[in-house]
């Protein structure tokens, strides 16, 4: 026999009316000139699964996400075999098979980015904002201001983070 939970049944309520409740200001962002070594080093060091991708004015142009990376990767690997070594070499021959060498990738990123710029103002009302992000099925949105330069970004998890029991 097994033994089965019922959770009482809780209405969640969206504590926020705008995007600008919702967004966490001044996201980090790339700018489209960075080279892919320099893209996944700000990612990883960042701890961030993507980031939007800005021109030098400051607006959005795309998205750079950990999938867009490691999609080019698997397209644009590019091994290199060692010449022949000249005696004296610091490794034996034997050893060079359990190394795997490859170019050093400056791929702008604007070559790789996704250049679907999802945004919203910052009075766009909370409901729809989550309604884009449902419709456009996408983790996260930009933010703009009146000129178009991104002021914030909005998460899937950023809208969780609004959600409380109604009283």
């Amino acid at each position: 026999m097994t033994a089965t939970m019922t959770r009482p049944t809780t209405e969640m309520v969206l504590r926020s009316r705008t995007a600008a409740e919702l967004m966490r200001p001044n996201p980090v962002s790339i700018l489209e000139s960075a080279t892919l070594r320099e893209a996944i080093a700000f990612l990883v060091d960042r701890n961030i699964s993507g980031a939007p991708v800005i021109d030098e004015a400051g607006r959005p142009v795309g998205v750079l996400t950990q999938s867009d990376v490691l999609v080019h990767d698997r397209e644009e690997v590019d091994r290199i075999v060692p010449r022949e070594f000249e005696s004296g070499s610091p490794l034996p021959r034997e050893l060079w098979d359990s190394f795997q060498m490859e170019r050093v990738d400056t791929t702008a990123v604007r070559d790789l980015m996704t250049p679907a710029v999802f945004s919203v103002t910052l009075d766009t009302p909370a409901w729809k904002v989550v309604e884009h992000l449902r419709d456009l099925n996408v983790h996260r949105l930009f933010v703009v201001d009146d000129d178009g330069v991104m002021v914030g970004v909005i998460t899937a998890m950023d809208i969780v983070r609004k959600l409380a029991p109604a009283s």
